[in-house]
């Protein structure tokens, strides 16, 4: 049974008095110019490569445009005013703001709504299902973005030589592959290239762009954005289907504000509006030109900018982009499975540390495998970028339209901005949003239903883990001895023995079980019981001056509190040693931690349906053990078993 509390389930009141001031010290203190040039290799890898596929499917996709130039400006226009809007205005000079003590994220931007707002229950558990559907869905994007980031960049052999075209699912898979095995390895050296090989990237964007305009001047009349309520008008259904394919061109969007902990608001800001904005506008635009000289080249718009001559060196920048993309998201996904673990929406998983001066670099064996196989999987089930870009934007423009409402609660309860502000900002977001939304909600029969179909499953999960441990705590609770009740019944009759016991337990109130077992089988007590109960806080980082909390209830019982904020590895030993002081330093030889094992039994009590009690009781036996997850010594711990109905 895990011992952590998580407050972004049920808001903990200490966190919201806290002093977090001056808590940003999880990203180096670098110079703005370096932390740019990192947020380009990180934060925009993902919506950098959608310019390989964008412009291509639009046009030869599953709804097919006219190569002419009412469809070619209105199309561009739509992806200047997205990239504007969506990007530019939403997520870099609004949504960015809400930051949780430096990070960003849908798990960040609930914790902190609740922490800040005071929600009530009825907020409360309206924003954690948003904020939990958010997190399921991104689950589905990280799973499509490998494969059709990876595969649109192989594709492009069959732009060099006509018979490359059977070898881009096998170059496609050893490259993903081989990019999800050296995870574990850590990425702290790699990562380093990533920034200078994305500034080439957008270099070569540019130039590309740049040569068609250039031929092609007159493409710069699609910025007006009369051109794409001209192609509204003048094809309405298509214009409305086509939506679903140039929201492509701003995934990516959400990784601006999950990657905000990792750099900071202002690098982010900087690298989007002086560098990553220009260049892909640029580069759509070039494509726009090329069609109006070449319709033909929609069959691969990107690859057919270059001059034969540069195609093979641009393949090859284009894959090392979009593996940099990939590894941005299959990183994110560790973060947010990390926030999950410790928000209490998942069970304990093994996190391995991969840097011993980055806190931010973690691997998670069971998370990068279970991606692996579907990104594997997805690759050979739809073969084509083009059938996987009919799977991809129903789980970004779902998480983009939650996002705007928790930002609209955000900017309402917190910020306090003026009701006409919020509500006029807000419907015109949700109006964008939802109209995004809607087109891809077309793609469904052609595999719009896998990212759907993964947000219900992981949705599922996390709402049972949630639930059963919430049902569990209750249960234990309901059989729990008040703790004065035992110390003076216990402490006098009981033989003591020399040494400090410390006894794990979720609520800092009642009896552990480990407590009353011991004492039941072995007949003693220790000269020093500690009662040991961790809280995650709802804020990312907990100052180490407020870490502690003790309280001495008598007879050489104590009660100790800790307190670890989300994206910190609670580190138990480390933080009872702090709790000590040198007077009386925790003495590891002559201490034993015992920890509670719950055996849990599915019933027919209120609660959850059966299946999902099942489902509940194998995710607790697969959880990792709370000595590993604490950091405890393998060497004095004592797990003793309890069943529990819930």
């Amino acid at each position: 049974m895990s011992t952590a509390t998580p407050s972004a389930i049920a808001p903990d009141p200490a966190a919201a008095a806290s002093p977090t001031h001056g808590l940003h010290h999880h990203h180096p203190k670098q110079g703005l110019a370096k932390l740019a040039l990192g947020a380009i290799g990180v934060v925009y890898g993902d919506i950098g490569t959608s310019p390989l596929y964008a412009m291509k499917e639009v046009f030869v996709g599953h709804h097919p445009l006219t190569v002419d130039q009412l469809h070619i400006f209105g199309v561009v226009s739509l992806i200047f005013w997205s990239l504007f809007l969506i990007v530019t205005v939403k997520y870099v000079l609004t949504i960015l703001r809400a930051d949780n003590n430096g990070e960003g994220g849908s798990l960040a931007l609930l914790a902190l709504i609740q922490r800040r707002s005071g929600a009530g229950k009825k907020w409360g558990t309206s924003l954690v299902i948003l904020g939990v559907l958010a997190t399921a869905l991104f689950f589905g994007d990280c799973m499509i973005t490998p494969a059709i980031s990876v595969m649109s960049a192989v594709e492009g052999l069959a732009t060099v030589e006509q018979g490359f075209d059977a070898f881009v699912i096998p170059v496609s898979v050893a490259i993903l592959v081989g990019l999800f095995y050296i995870q574990s390895s850590g990425t702290a050296r790699v990562g380093k290239l990533f920034g200078p090989v994305m500034l080439v990237y957008f270099i070569v964007l540019t130039v590309l762009g740049m040569m068609q305009i250039f031929a092609r001047p007159e493409v710069l009349l699609a910025l007006d954005p009369r051109w794409a309520f001209r192609f509204a008008a003048a094809d309405g259904g298509l214009a409305f289907l086509a939506l679903g394919s140039v929201v492509l061109a701003v995934t990516g969007a959400e990784a601006l504000y999950a990657d905000m902990g990792h750099f900071g608001r202002r690098p982010i800001e900087v690298a989007w509006l002086y560098l990553v904005f220009p260049a892909l506008m640029i580069n759509y635009l070039g494509q726009g030109a090329l069609l109006l000289a070449s319709p033909s080249a929609a069959e691969n718009p990107f690859f057919l900018m270059a001059p034969e001559s540069w195609r093979l060196p641009l393949v090859i920048l284009a894959t090392m982009a979009t593996v940099i993309a990939s590894q941005a998201v299959i990183t994110g996904a560790f973060s947010v499975v990390q926030q999950a673990v410790q928000l209490g929406l998942m069970p304990r998983l093994r996190i391995e540390h991969t840097s011993a001066s980055e806190a931010g670099q973690i691997y998670i064996p069971v998370a990068n495998w279970t991606l692996m196989i579907m990104v594997v999987l997805l690759i050979f089930g739809f073969r084509e970028s083009s059938n996987l870009a009919a799977a991809y934007g129903i789980a970004v423009t779902g998480t983009m339209f939650i996002s705007t409402c928790m930002v609209a609660v955000l900017i309402k309860r917190v910020w306090q901005w003026p009701s006409w502000l919020v509500i006029a900002g807000t419907a015109i977001f949700l109006a964008i949003d939802g109209t995004y939304f809607a087109s891809n909600l077309t793609k469904v029969p052609d595999g719009g239903w896998f990212p759907l179909l993964v947000g219900v499953i992981v949705f599922t999960v996390l709402t049972t883990w949630s639930k059963g441990r919430k049902l569990m705590m209750e249960r234990l609770r309901e059989d729990a001895m008040p703790m004065k009740v035992f110390i003076d019944s216990a402490a006098a009759s009981a033989t003591r023995v020399p040494g400090t016991a410390v006894f794990m337990t979720s609520t800092p109130d009642g009896v552990p079980h480990a407590l009353l077992h011991n004492l039941k089988h072995n007949k003693v007590l220790h000269e020093r019981i500690v009662l040991l109960t961790v809280k995650i806080a709802d804020q990312p980082y907990w100052p180490d001056a407020d870490r502690v909390k003790k309280e001495t209830l008598g007879e050489g019982f104590h009660r100790i509190v800790l307190r670890f904020g989300f994206m910190e590895e609670p580190d138990v030993p480390a933080a009872l040693k702090q709790a000590a002081g040198p007077e009386k330093a925790f003495r590891m030889m002559d201490t034993s931690f015992f920890l509670s094992r719950q055996t849990l039994l599915p019933s027919d009590r209120p609660g959850m349906a059966l299946w999902r009690e099942k489902l509940f009781a194998w995710m607790l036996r697969n959880a990792e053990g709370a000595m590993e997850f604490f950091r405890l010594p393998t060497n004095r711990v004592v797990e003793l078993g309890s069943q529990v109905e819930i």
